[in-house]
C-alpha cells in the first residue's frame, strides 16, 4: 500500500440518491486523498448505487462529488470517463463475442503519451496474452475480471473505482487480484476506491476501510485494526474472508482503536402485553442474522427467534410462476438445462439456480457465489476443496437464500445423491403447497433424509443422471411436465389469501391405531368449527406437525399420542428427534397433551428386536410391527424428559393423565395393562412439571380412549369457546 501526500483525488459530500421514494444514499460523504479506499457492506446497502453516481450512471438528487478538485455530479459518464476516472463494474460485463485482444484494442487510448497499452497489459497479465484470441464468454471468472481491470487501465485513470473485483473467484484469483490491487496502488499515480465484501481483501490493500449501513457510510476504520480483529470480521455486517490463514492476536492499541470506532447501538424490543420495553446495548456490529445482545440495561431480554425463522415470509407472498430448477450445473448442465427448456415450451417463466462447489465459471441465472455468500462462514467455507465438507456448507448456504425468495411456483432438480442433498435442502425450506421434484438415483431406497417433514415428490430417475438418451430424456421431461402442471394451477397469493379468510381455525392431533377412538371421537366434535389436521406418530408423523406449527398453519395443538418419544428413548423404530415439542415452545400456540401409547415401544418383525429386549412383553400388531411394554423405570425416565420440555412452552398448556389407561392394550385384561408403570409416568411428569395459571397437568379418571376423556380434552381447549362463538 501506498502512502502518498497531495490533493484529494475524491471528494464526496451529502449524497442523496433516490429510486423512486426509495432513498438509496442517505447524505453519503468522505474523501479519498491518495492510495486505496475500501468500502465494505451487506448487498443492498447503497454501494453499487454509490459506484454508479459516482461514473455519472445514476444521477444525484443532490450532494456533491468533486474529482481532482472540479465538480462532476452534473457531467454525463462519458465526460466523467475522459477527466480520468476508470471503471470496473460488478459483474466483469465483458463482451462474450470479443476476443481479449479486440476488448484491449477497442479500449485502448491512440495518444503517444499514453500510460497503457495493449502490450503493457500483455506484460503485466500474461494469462490474457495467452488468451489474447479468445472470446470473452471462453474466459474463466478470473481471467474476465483480468480483461475488465485493464479495459478500465487503458484509459489512463487517475482514480479506479472496483465494484466487487472478488466477487465469485476461486479463492487462489482472488489472492491474484489483491496482490494486483498493491501492485497498482503502490507503482502508479493511481486512487482507488474499492467496493468490496470480502474483509481480507479490503483491510490488505487499504489504509482504511469504510463501512457502509443503510444507505449511509456509517464510519471509517483504520484497516490494521479491523484485520486484526478476527472475530469482529465475523461479526461485521455478515461479510466473511476467503482466507482461513491465522491472524495476529490484536495488540492493546489495536483493541483500543476497534473500541473507540464502535458505535453505542440500543435496540427497543416489544412483544405482547409486556409493559416494560426491553433496552440492550449493542457493542457488537450487526451481522446479516441479528443484532447480537450484550449487557442487559433493564429487564430481561427477549427469547431470540429460532434462526430458520428470521427471515419467515407468509406464504401468500412466496408463491408465484416462476419455477427454479436447482443443481449441480458443473456436472449437470444438460440435463438440468433440458428440463429447463421442456418447462419454457409450456409458457412458465425458469430459473436456473446453480448449486456447484467447484468454483468453476457458470452461466446459471444464480451463481454458485451468490448462494455461497449466503453461508455462515462466507463464500470460502464452501469452496473449500473438501467435497463433503463443502456440500455441507452449500446445503446450508441454499437453505439461507430460498428462504428469503419470493414469486415460486415450484422447485425441480435431477442428481445424484450430492446433488439430491443439496436441493432438498432448499425445498425442505419452502412451506408446504409450493411443489417440489427431486428426480434422483436414490429415490428407489429410503429417502427419509432427505424428504424430511416436507412434501417432496421423489421421482427415481432410472438411469444415471449423466448424459441425455432416450431413457434420461423421458425421464427428466415427464419430471419437467409434472412441475408444469403443479406450478401452473397453483393459487395464486390472491385466491390463498381469500382462502385463508374464509378458513376455519386448524387443529393438529397426533394419533396412533391405539389411540384412534380417541381421535374419532374428538373430530367428530371438532369439525364443525375446526380444521383437523391428523398425524400418524410414526416419527416423521410430529415432525410434520410440528413443521407446519413453526410455519403458522396449526393455531392449536392436540398432542395426545407422544409415543415417538417412548421410541427415542427407548430405542425404537418411531423415534422423535430431541426437538420434539420445539415448534410449540418457540411459538407459544395453545397446547393439550397427554401420554398417548407411551406404555409402548415399537419394532420392525419380531426378529429385528434388539437381543437385549429378549425377556421383555410383546404384542406382534402384524408381520411387519412389534410393539413392547415399557417398563416403570423407562416410564419414569419418559415422564422426566416430557416435563423437562413442558416446562420451556410459555403458552397456554394443559397437560392431561388418563388414569384409566394410555391406549387400547392399556386396560383390565389388555396384555400392556400395567398400572405400576403407568403410575410411575404420571408421577414423573406432576413431580417435575412447574405448574402455574399456564401450565397444568391435569388426573382424568377416565381411560384414554373414552368419551369422557375426549370431553376433558375439549373442555382444555383454550380457543374452542371463542371459535364456537365466533362461527354461531
Amino acid at each position: 500500500m501506498a502512502e502518498r501526500r497531495g490533493k484529494a483525488v475524491l471528494q464526496v459530500e451529502d449524497l442523496q440518491v433516490y429510486y423512486g421514494e426509495s432513498h438509496a444514499l442517505q447524505g453519503v460523504g468522505f474523501t479519498l486523498e491518495t492510495g486505496v479506499l475500501s468500502i465494505v457492506g451487506r448487498n443492498g446497502m447503497g454501494k453499487t448505487t454509490l459506484c454508479n453516481t459516482i461514473t455519472g450512471l445514476k444521477k444525484a438528487q443532490s450532494g456533491s462529488i468533486r474529482a481532482m478538485g472540479r465538480e462532476i455530479s452534473h457531467l454525463e459518464p462519458h465526460e466523467i470517463h475522459r477527466l480520468g476516472i476508470g471503471y470496473v463494474p460488478q459483474g466483469r460485463r465483458v463482451w462474450p463475442s470479443l476476443t481479449v485482444d479486440e476488448h484491449l484494442r477497442l479500449a485502448a487510448k491512440t495518444t503517444r503519451d499514453a500510460s497503457w497499452s495493449p502490450e503493457r497489459i500483455y506484460q503485466t497479465f500474461p494469462r490474457l496474452a495467452e488468451r489474447r484470441n479468445n472470446g470473452g464468454a471462453q474466459l474463466s471468472g478470473g481471467e474476465q475480471q483480468m480483461l475488465a481491470i485493464s479495459r478500465a487501465l487503458l484509459s489512463d485513470p487517475k482514480l479506479m473505482i472496483m465494484d466487487e473485483p472478488t466477487e465469485g473467484l476461486a479463492p487462489v484469483i482472488v489472492d491474484q487480484v489483491r496482490d494486483m490491487l498493491v501492485r497498482l496502488a503502490a507503482e502508479d499515480e493511481m486512487a482507488i476506491l474499492v467496493i468490496e465484501q470480502n474483509i481480507g481483501v479490503a483491510t490488505s490493500v487499504s489504509d482504511r476501510v469504510g463501512i457502509m449501513v443503510n444507505g449511509r457510510i456509517n464510519r471509517i476504520m483504520d484497516a490494521k485494526a479491523l484485520a486484526a480483529d478476527r472475530d469482529l470480521q465475523q461479526r461485521l455486517l455478515g461479510v466473511g474472508r476467503h482466507s482461513e490463514d491465522e491472524m495476529p492476536e490484536p495488540s492493546p492499541g489495536e483493541q483500543a482503536v476497534v473500541a473507540e470506532q464502535m458505535a453505542e447501538v440500543y435496540r427497543v424490543n416489544r412483544s405482547g402485553d409486556q409493559k416494560v420495553s426491553d433496552f440492550h446495548p449493542v457493542t457488537q456490529m450487526p451481522n446479516r442474522w441479528n443484532v447480537p445482545n450484550a449487557t442487559v440495561v433493564q429487564s430481561k431480554p427477549a427469547p431470540e427467534p429460532a434462526p430458520e425463522n428470521v427471515f419467515h415470509i407468509p406464504y401468500a407472498e412466496r408463491v408465484g410462476r416462476t419455477v427454479l430448477v436447482v443443481g449441480t450445473f458443473d456436472t449437470k448442465a444438460r440435463e438440468l438445462n433440458y428440463m429447463a427448456d421442456r418447462i419454457k415450451a409450456l409458457g412458465l417463466p425458469v430459473k436456473t439456480v446453480d448449486l456447484s462447489t467447484s468454483g468453476k465459471p457458470s452461466r446459471a441465472d444464480v451463481t454458485p457465489a451468490q448462494i455461497a455468500i449466503m453461508a455462515r462462514g462466507g463464500t470460502q467455507s464452501v469452496m473449500t476443496g473438501d467435497r463433503g465438507q463443502s456440500v455441507s456448507a452449500m446445503a446450508k448456504a441454499f437453505e439461507t437464500w430460498i428462504a428469503r425468495e419470493r414469486g415460486i411456483g415450484g422447485i425441480l432438480s435431477a442428481g445424484g445423491s450430492g446433488g439430491t442433498s443439496l436441493a432438498t435442502a432448499g425445498m425442505r425450506a419452502l412451506p408446504f403447497g409450493i411443489p417440489k421434484v427431486m428426480v434422483s438415483t436414490v429415490a428407489a431406497g429410503d429417502v427419509a433424509q432427505y424428504v424430511g417433514s416436507s412434501d417432496i415428490m421423489m421421482m427415481h430417475s432410472v438411469a444415471d443422471v449423466q448424459g441425455l438418451n432416450r431413457i434420461t430424456q423421458k425421464v427428466l421431461g415427464n419430471a419437467a411436465r409434472a412441475m408444469a402442471g403443479m406450478a401452473a394451477d397453483l393459487p395464486s397469493s390472491r385466491a390463498d389469501k381469500s382462502l385463508g379468510s374464509e378458513a376455519k381455525p386448524t387443529v393438529g392431533l397426533t394419533m396412533f391405531g391405539v389411540t384412534t377412538p380417541l381421535i374419532q371421537r374428538l373430530t367428530g366434535k371438532l369439525e364443525p368449527d375446526f380444521d383437523c389436521l391428523t398425524f400418524h406418530a410414526t416419527g416423521i408423523g410430529g415432525r410434520s406437525m410440528e413443521s407446519l406449527v413453526d410455519n403458522g398453519d396449526i393455531e392449536t395443538v392436540l398432542d395426545l399420542t407422544t409415543t415417538e418419544v417412548a421410541d427415542m428413548l427407548v430405542g425404537g423404530v418411531f423415534q422423535a428427534t430431541e426437538d420434539r415439542f420445539g415448534a410449540i415452545i418457540r411459538t407459544g400456540v395453545p397446547y393439550v397433551g397427554s401420554v398417548g401409547a407411551l406404555d409402548m415401544v415399537n419394532f420392525g418383525p419380531r426378529n429385528t428386536v434388539p437381543d437385549r429386549f429378549s425377556s421383555r412383553k410383546f404384542v406382534i400388531h402384524n408381520d411387519s410391527v412389534t410393539l413392547m411394554r415399557t417398563t416403570a423405570q423407562e416410564c419414569r425416565q419418559i415422564g422426566e424428559w416430557i416435563a423437562q420440555r413442558l416446562n420451556q412452552m410459555q403458552g397456554p398448556m394443559t397437560f392431561l393423565l388418563p388414569e384409566g389407561g394410555i391406549s387400547a392394550l392399556d386396560a383390565p385384561g389388555q396384555p400392556f395393562h400395567d398400572p405400576e408403570a403407568r403410575d410411575a409416568l404420571f408421577n414423573a411428569i406432576e413431580t417435575n412439571v412447574n405448574q402455574g395459571s399456564n401450565r397444568r397437568v391435569t388426573r382424568i379418571n377416565a381411560h384414554i380412549n373414552s368419551e369422557e376423556f375426549a370431553n376433558a380434552v375439549l373442555d382444555a381447549m383454550p380457543v374452542l369457546h371463542s371459535a364456537r362463538k365466533r362461527n354461531a
